[in-house]
């Protein structure tokens, strides 16, 4: 009976804090109505997360700018921080974000273009995760989580790269790389399921008629393609999950990817996929690591001019990605997929095949084919969705089951 009870409390807490992220600064009556706890147990909850540090008291002016402020409850942004880490194949990115979700710094770091061995890779990231709290001042404790996303393939249950373009299928543990220089929870994510992530949150903030079981998928172009589908639940909350859509085989015993495997999507449809076309290159060629966008540039620039060999490799990525996009729609019923990444600068040649294989479809001849967007700023997708994810992941299993050291004393 202790031990329900006690597990009640920690998800009734957890259920208050999921709404101050959701709503914003709120008011006890605000946050009643939408958990569906009564006005006491809310009262209760925030009374104690307040003494607790967890929460603080914001006035809050009308608009108008008469009468007395509101008071209302929000995040104490200096309670606890997370460290956000995006890997790309050029650059890793750190970011500091406090409690109540305001970003405190961040800072770039270039990669080697010649790097090969996780050993060096993984002293730079231990130097810039503790660089990032010396900056602002903070000791390592401070940083309670990090999550860390990247483009590679990510083991399921643990977080462990099981394989990577630069790295290939050399795996790297890093909780256990990082337990050096940071006592964190630390977590890894293919990017493409917080971009997915962002935007559910987005569409349904924009549109009622996007609710509970809609599914919206995350396309990423570019040296990699990923996927990442999200799936919309009760009170905000969103699902997902990023398969390896890009090494999904398309062409039995087709070209060679950089995986190792023949055939898959990303060797018609990534940057050296659709470059290899182009040229006419040999389909066992390793393929190279990274292609820099100004051959990109270069290459888009000849197709649009009319040149048959330039606009054939982009019809073809255009088609590969149609039809694999088809078959996701028929396997999960996709209502919207955005398209994002350094490669929806080609979207107008790549568009016209993508749509080909969407309308292929049983969904499209319901008249229901997904709608497809484009989203350019997809650093910012990955950054809202990995944060969020972050905090609320904090919320469920430091804050609301009082494992934060500084929770020790209450209660």
């Amino acid at each position: 009976m202790i031990s329900s009870t006690e597990m009640l409390r920690h998800q009734n807490r957890a259920h208050v804090l999921a709404g101050l992220r959701e709503l914003g600064p709120s008011a006890h009556t605000t946050l009643s109505e939408w958990s569906g706890l009564s006005s006491a147990s809310v009262s209760s909850i925030t009374a104690e997360l307040e003494a607790e540090g967890v929460l603080a008291k914001l006035e809050h002016v009308a608009s108008s700018g008469r009468g007395r402020p509101r008071v209302l409850l929000g995040p104490n942004a200096t309670f606890a921080y997370v460290a956000a880490i995006r890997i790309t194949t050029e650059a890793v990115e750190y970011s500091l974000v406090n409690y109540a979700g305001t970003l405190v710094d961040r800072f770039h770091e270039a990669r080697p273009a010649k790097e090969k061995a996780p050993k060096h890779f993984l002293e730079r990231i231990k130097r810039c995760v503790a660089r990032l709290a010396e900056r602002s001042g903070l000791d390592g404790a401070s940083i309670q989580l990090v999550s860390i996303t990247t483009k590679g393939v990510v083991a399921p249950d643990s977080p462990t790269l099981i394989w990577s373009p630069v790295f290939g299928d050399k795996a790297i543990d890093f909780a256990a790389e990082l337990q050096e220089v940071t006592a964190a929870c630390v977590y890894l994510h293919n990017e493409t399921t917080f971009s997915a992530q962002a935007v559910s949150r987005r569409v349904h903030r924009q549109d009622a008629a996007f609710d509970n079981g809609h599914r919206i998928a995350v396309l990423s172009l570019g040296q990699s393609i990923g996927l990442g589908v999200a799936t919309l639940k009760s009170h905000g909350r969103v699902s997902s999950f990023a398969p390896p859509f890009g090494h999904m085989i398309d062409q039995p015993q087709g070209s060679l990817c950089r995986c190792g495997s023949n055939g898959c999507v990303e060797a018609t449809a990534g940057f050296h996929g659709i470059l290899r076309t182009a040229f006419d290159g040999p389909s066992d060629t390793v393929p190279a690591r990274i292609i820099p966008l100004a051959e990109m540039d270069k290459l888009a620039a000849r197709a649009r001019g009319g040149e048959h060999s330039a606009e054939y490799a982009f019809r073809c990525a255009g088609d590969c990605l149609g039809l694999a996009l088809a078959r996701l729609s028929s396997l999960l019923g996709v209502a919207q997929i955005s398209i994002t990444g350094h490669g929806v600068r080609y979207i107008d040649l790549l568009l016209p095949g993508i749509n080909r294989g969407l309308e292929q479809t049983m969904q499209a001849r319901q008249g229901r084919l997904p709608q497809v967007h484009i989203e350019h700023d997809e650093t910012h997708l990955v950054h809202e969705g990995s944060t969020r994810w972050a905090l609320a992941t904090l919320d469920e299993t430091r804050v609301a089951t009082r494992q934060l050291s500084h929770l020790q004393v209450v209660g």
